[in-house]
């Protein structure tokens, strides 16, 4: 079982197979005022990460059974501890692994022999690097949360007032309507409900994207997640637009590349599809044909969108934002303009690239790329 050295404010949590090191290393940090919690290896390291969740974690590279690195994907795996600061101890001769543990996620890196001051001072930097990182998703957060104060009220009015106004008529005059028209005004009621849900749903993701991408550690993490054959994902969801707007024969489907897994979740990559899908049917007529199609380009999927609508000038592009809406007197945008926007950002999020190629009144082209590698 992991030894408990002490208790304290912040928890951290040794793995060290070379017991004097283990030891040595647990008595200064606890001379220190922090909790300690030790692990001989790193089978034992895990469970108790799992088990304490420490503020950070100390790990050693080279262990029998079980290495560091080993570890680092198993804390990084794991959604309670995957941002928890990681330093790896490594000896000098080690010391080419340590591009190596970066670049899978580790925070620091010391190398042994290290002296007092020297493991300090490595983790009195990550506190003030988390720290900061705190501070500006902080800063973040109350800056989304004034945009979203400013223009949110007014779209849950809009929805709100379509349900009231709706269901008022029917409560006064309830003797009158026949079967149809009450089932016509409760759809009615059922689409206004759904559109209230869609423009919450869309504003509370926006924020966790915005703090997703204010966290580095999370960042990275994200391209650890999978989705396989995810095109035809992609067509399953333009089949389905395309039934829910009536346009079967609108569809047009170019080539498409096969047996590729991208590096990102499978919700994130079925919103990305559905709000570009949406937008492309929403903004054109039936008769306007919507293009899909995609290839690979190196380490890169691309996918391209296009349709035959109304499409938009330089200036509303440039113009895109989290709570912007193009001509809205004119043309009606569910979720506060949110859709593209938040396409756009998810695909950023995971490293990607997100273009729009527009004229107004010959329709609008989507391109956007994500990481992607053959499936295994």
């Amino acid at each position: 079982m992991p030894i408990i050295y002490s208790m304290a404010m912040k928890k951290i949590l040794i793995i060290d197979d070379a017991e004097f090191i283990l030891d040595s290393t647990a008595t200064l940090l606890k001379y220190e005022g922090y909790e300690v919690f030790a692990a001989p290896n790193g089978h034992l390291g895990i469970k108790s990460a799992f088990e304490q969740k420490p503020d950070m974690i100390i790990c050693d590279i080279a262990m029998p059974g079980m290495d560091g690195f080993k570890v680092l994907e198993e804390i990084r795996r794991n959604p309670e501890t995957e941002s928890t600061p990681f330093i790896f101890l490594t000896a000098f001769s080690e010391k080419s692994k340590m591009r190596a543990g970066m670049e899978r996620g580790a925070d620091d890196f010391i190398v042994k022999p290290y002296t007092h001051d020297e493991l300090i001072l490595a983790i009195e930097a990550q506190w003030a690097k988390r720290n900061r990182l705190e501070k500006k998703l902080t800063e973040k957060i109350e800056e989304v949360g004034r945009s979203v104060t400013s223009v949110l009220p007014h779209e849950f009015r809009t929805v709100l007032n379509e349900v009231i106004g709706t269901a008022k008529y029917m409560n006064t005059d309830v003797d009158n309507l026949t079967k149809s028209e009450i089932l016509e005004f409760s759809n009615d009621i059922i689409l206004s409900s759904k559109r209230l849900l869609k423009i919450t749903e869309n504003f509370l993701l926006f924020v966790r994207i915005e703090a997703l991408a204010s966290d580095p550690a999370q960042k990275k993490q994200l391209r650890n997640f999978r989705t396989d054959e995810p095109f035809s994902i992609f067509l399953d969801i333009a089949s389905s637009k395309a039934l829910q707007y009536d346009r079967n024969e609108d569809l047009v489907f170019g080539d498409n590349v096969e047996m590729i897994s991208l590096e990102i979740s499978t919700e994130s990559f079925y919103k990305i599809a559905d709000e570009i899908l949406d937008n492309a049917f929403k903004f054109s007529q039936k008769g306007d044909k919507i293009h899909i199609s995609s290839f690979r380009n190196g380490e890169m999927a691309v996918v391209n969108i296009s349709d035959e609508g109304r499409g938009m000038n330089n200036e509303q592009i440039s113009k895109i934002s989290a709570l912007a809406q193009f001509e809205r007197a004119f043309y009606e945008q569910q979720g506060a303009g949110m859709g593209l926007i938040i396409a756009k950002k998810l695909v950023e999020l995971h490293d990607g690239i997100f273009k729009i190629d527009s004229s107004e009144g010959r329709g609008t082209t989507i391109n956007f790329s994500l990481h992607c590698r053959d499936m295994k």
